[in-house]
């Protein structure tokens, strides 16, 4: 089967699972760690990327919340990944991020203007 043979994925369905992604890596780091900062990074962040989706889902033209949120977690994270050279969760944060962030401007780009 071939890359075209599935369907497109709507941008907010990615946007909700990035959102849980952000979310359970914030998790994560504090169930390891016990890291309440990253607990309320991971959740915050999270629930503004969910905010974002959601918004999405309403009115695809409706980018900038999800486009800030990914946006500055690409930065924090790709930051942290650059002075820590850990991939997880940082590397995979920063990752997710920018692929979201590439995503969003393909479709900011691509759509055709009102």
């Amino acid at each position: 089967s071939n890359q075209s043979s599935f369907p497109r994925v709507p941008l907010h369905w990615l946007g909700f699972g990035y959102a849980a992604l952000v979310a359970s890596g914030g998790i994560i780091g504090y169930a390891k760690a016990g890291s309440v900062p990253s607990l309320a990074a991971g959740l915050l962040f999270g629930g503004l990327a969910g905010l974002g989706a959601y918004q999405l889902s309403q009115d695809p033209r409706n980018v900038w919340v999800f486009l800030a949120t990914s946006g500055t977690l690409a930065g924090i994270m790709g930051m942290r990944f650059y002075h820590s050279g850990k991939f997880m969760p940082a590397g995979l944060i920063a990752g997710a991020s920018l692929l979201m962030v590439a995503k969003l401007g393909f479709s900011i780009i691509s759509r055709p203007h009102q």
